[in-house]
């Protein structure tokens, strides 16, 4: 295994879409969202772990979650669980990460990878990973997987990039697009160089280094000012004051929207960022009425369409819905129009309003 290679699993999100089987206490990565007897970040850890050396692989996370990590991927090294005192977005995270590593490994190669994504194709994703880590070896570059799309979805950003490639399948990008509406979506698709910005990132650690101090300073000079604090028992006194001084500020729009060293390798390897119910619903078996259905006693009749998720001790009687999403915890019922899943973020933000944080 290339002993330059790490990976970074960012696991210290909320999953608040996937609310109310995705809670505060217990997000949608650590959950089997898909009924295949493994979370998330187990599947993303294992899909890793077949080229990376699990001692080379790190997780970052909410310090409310270490716990969970730990229980859920006992064979990392227990000190590759880095606990985050803040949320503070993905810049943060990855400036956190990549000089916990520089002062280790400066000639580091990484690849910063969501743990709650799905991927079926997990020779075709290794190959690109492999391919992207010998780029970066060679190239200050900032790399990122772009999915080739197969509809015009509102639910992802979108990458342009140019059509002459600089190495093999490598391009440099051109433009950064957050998620448009349908009709630009579908000019998007159909113009034939737009991706999908799969959010997953691979550098040397001295060229995303780099681009912090050029893109973000005010993140960098914090932590090269504790830097000598990392990977020593004064680290987590360090890291909380940083945390506490960062902006919250994403990767995509701190980073890679403003540095001319970006580059995309175009890639199919079976993706999806399973960010809402409809997506969970996509890569889930159908009925032939094509209903997904979670749960041993759900009982539907005149449904169709409907994404069901449901405790397997509880009978469920579902009848005459079309393109419903209903999710059914021990606490809370969720019944939705699949086309307003969009707006499940504002219902928890309502639930917060007017009950309070007890189901979130």
């Amino acid at each position: 295994m290339n002993q330059e290679a790490y990976v970074v699993i960012m696991a210290g999100g909320i999953g608040s879409r996937f609310w109310p089987m995705s809670r505060t206490h217990l997000p949608k990565q650590f959950l089997d969202i898909l009924n295949t007897g493994k979370s998330l970040i187990q599947w993303t850890y294992e899909r890793f772990s077949q080229f990376i050396t699990p001692d080379h692989i790190f997780v970052v996370t909410h310090q409310q979650y270490t716990g969970t990590v730990r229980e859920q991927l006992p064979e990392l090294p227990v000190q590759n669980i880095v606990a985050e005192p803040s949320r503070k977005n993905t810049a943060t995270c990855i400036a956190y990460i990549s000089y916990k590593i520089l002062r280790e490994d400066p000639s580091a190669n990484i690849i910063c990878a969501p743990a709650d994504h799905l991927i079926v194709d997990a020779t075709a994703f290794t190959k690109v990973c492999l391919e992207a880590l010998g780029f970066v070896k060679n190239h200050p570059a900032l790399l990122t997987l772009g999915i080739k799309p197969t509809r015009p979805d509102t639910g992802y950003g979108y990458i342009q990039y140019e059509t002459e490639a600089v190495s093999d399948n490598v391009y440099k990008v051109k433009t950064f697009t957050e998620k448009p509406n349908r009709e630009l979506a579908r000019t998007f698709m159909e113009s034939g160089d737009f991706l999908w910005n799969a959010g997953i990132f691979v550098w040397n650690v001295k060229s995303i280094v780099a681009a912090f101090r050029a893109h973000l300073p005010e993140i960098s000079e914090l932590f090269e000012a504790e830097q000598d604090k990392l990977n020593t028992p004064a680290e987590a006194e360090s890291i909380a004051f940083i945390y506490s001084q960062c902006t919250n500020v994403s990767i995509d729009y701190g980073i890679m929207e403003k540095a001319d060293n970006v580059y995309v390798i175009p890639a199919n390897f079976g993706w999806s960022d399973l960010g809402t119910w409809a997506s969970a619903y996509d890569n889930l078996e159908k009925d032939y009425l094509d209903n997904a259905v979670s749960g041993k006693n759900v009982v539907v009749i005149d449904a169709t369409k409907c994404m069901v998720s449901a405790p397997h001790d509880k009978l469920i009687v579902l009848q005459g819905l079309n393109d419903f999403i209903v999710i059914d915890t021990p606490d809370v019922l969720l019944i939705c129009r699949k086309e307003n899943e969009q707006q499940i973020k504002e219902y928890v933000a309502e639930v917060k309003r007017n009950k309070g944080e007890k189901f979130l």
